[in-house]
């Protein structure tokens, strides 16, 4: 499964953020969302979505291998984590995660919950062999 987006359909209301991070932390915190949604002004309307797409340069960019990949997906260990943040620095995407209340940096774990909650289908999770398309 991958998530993939279709940035015309994004109308910026940001439910997407609130989604993930209900679904990863259980909180109403849209700071600890993996993924941004960023406004290209002064073009009104025009958003993009940065999302991981789970390429694996914060597992490179990790000094004590605690961030492996199974079943597609890139995971952090909490037992091996040292929290240099080199993953974060690494992320070319911009969505490794940090935050004030959580011990070690924080990514996307494919959940969907993001897919499940746009409203405007901006964001879709796919087995990878369809192409998505704006409705």
């Amino acid at each position: 499964m991958q998530l993939t987006t279709i940035p015309e359909n994004c109308s910026g209301c940001r439910t997407c953020l609130m989604a993930c991070a209900l679904a990863r932390f259980k909180e109403v915190n849209p700071s600890k969302a993996v993924l941004n949604i960023r406004g290209l002004f002064p073009a009104p309307g025009v958003y993009e979505i940065d999302l991981c797409d789970q390429c694996g340069a914060c597992a490179e960019a990790c000094p004590v291998a605690a961030i492996t990949e199974k079943n597609g997906v890139y995971a952090v260990d909490p037992d091996l984590c040292t929290e240099c943040l080199m993953c974060v620095d690494a992320c070319p995407r911009g969505v490794m995660r940090t935050h004030p209340a959580e011990a070690i940096p924080f990514k996307c774990n494919l959940c969907g919950a993001c897919a499940e909650a746009c409203p405007r289908g901006a964001i879709v999770l796919t087995d990878g062999s369809e192409k998505a398309r704006a409705v």
